[in-house]
């Protein structure tokens, strides 16, 4: 009998693996997987991986320079050898994020996301298999354009707004990862409600700006992400892509409850008409417009203030092992 996880990947969907786990992702054979700080962070204090945070180590110092120059060098190395453990799990791509304190940094963001880039392909891995993940920011959006012309492939993430995702369809990047959790938790805390999977806030969100991709013509990737339960999971099925916690892959794979598509190219053409906007190229606009968005402009920012301090954690444990 076919689980509810096959079910899902039947209907069109991709699935992601969102960890930093080698096991867990091995586990479910997802198609692609995902890290962010935090993930990669509860990863290496994990013993099985000090072979992992070793060889980063020994990366940067190999880089020479100052040691402020040899830590930077350990942790991108350190998030490369994840990623290079990960591909060799997965036949798909692998997610990279740049460090959180480039969130307003445009320059900055491009040059870190050519080291990530360059360390993959020094490491032989060709670049179709590799996503540089960079925040939704105004900054981050216009870095991501200029990276994808320039043949790096982007995975926005910190995206929870409307306007967010039509200035990253405009810019061109390979794909988007909406937020679908921490949308409920911030709406539950602001309203005291509680939401089925149908009234989901999260999974509204999502599907609106699926259907505005998918009316317009739009070849951005569209992955649901932060998931707080797999109701809203199956309301999303036949979207492009899933990245998915292993918990819920678990609970996926451990049941037989039929998944039905809920969203195709079909249903969303022929769904209510959505009047195509611009973001792109106005920086007032795109900045009202997020600010307008209460819940969207204090989730990203606390989602970056989340990343950057876990990076900042990660940091702190290479630069203990260099010093050492």
């Amino acid at each position: 009998m076919t689980n509810s996880l096959e079910a899902l990947k039947a209907t069109g969907t991709v699935i992601v693996s969102d960890t930093g786990d080698f096991g867990e992702i091995a586990e479910y054979k997802p198609q692609d997987a995902t890290t962010n700080p935090s993930l990669i962070l509860a990863a290496a204090k994990l013993p099985a991986y000090a072979k992992v945070i070793d060889a980063a180590v020994e990366a940067g110092k190999k880089k020479g320079g100052s040691i402020d120059e040899q830590i930077d060098h350990a942790v991108d190395s350190l998030l490369v050898e994840f990623g290079k453990e990960i591909l060799k799990i997965v036949p798909g791509r692998v997610s990279t994020e740049v460090d959180a304190k480039y969130s307003f940094d445009k320059e900055g963001t491009i040059k870190k996301a050519h080291e990530l880039h360059d360390l993959y392909t020094k490491a032989g891995i060709d670049k179709s298999r590799v996503l540089i993940k960079v925040a939704s920011t105004w900054e981050g959006i216009q870095a991501a354009a200029e990276l994808e012309k320039q043949g790096v492939n982007v995975n926005m993430t910190l995206l929870f707004g409307f306007a967010q995702a039509v200035a990253c369809a405009e810019a061109g990047v390979t794909l988007i990862s909406p937020f679908v959790g921490r949308i409920l938790d911030w709406h539950k805390k602001a309203t005291g409600q509680e939401y089925t999977a149908e009234t989901d806030p999260g999974v509204k969100s999502v599907r609106h700006i699926y259907n505005y991709y998918k009316q317009h013509g739009y070849k951005t990737i569209i992955m649901g992400a932060s998931f707080r339960n797999t109701g809203e999971i199956k309301q999303l099925a036949g979207i492009d892509y899933l990245t998915i916690a292993p918990k819920f892959l678990k609970e996926l794979h451990d049941s037989d409850a039929p998944v039905p598509a809920m969203l195709s190219v079909e249903e969303a053409n022929s769904a209510e008409a959505i009047p195509k906007t611009s973001y792109l190229h106005d920086e007032a606009k795109f900045r009202w417009e997020l600010f307008s968005d209460q819940m969207a402009f204090e989730k990203l920012y606390e989602g970056i203030r989340g990343f950057a301090k876990d990076g900042n954690t990660l940091r702190e444990l290479v630069a203990s092992k260099i010093k050492a």
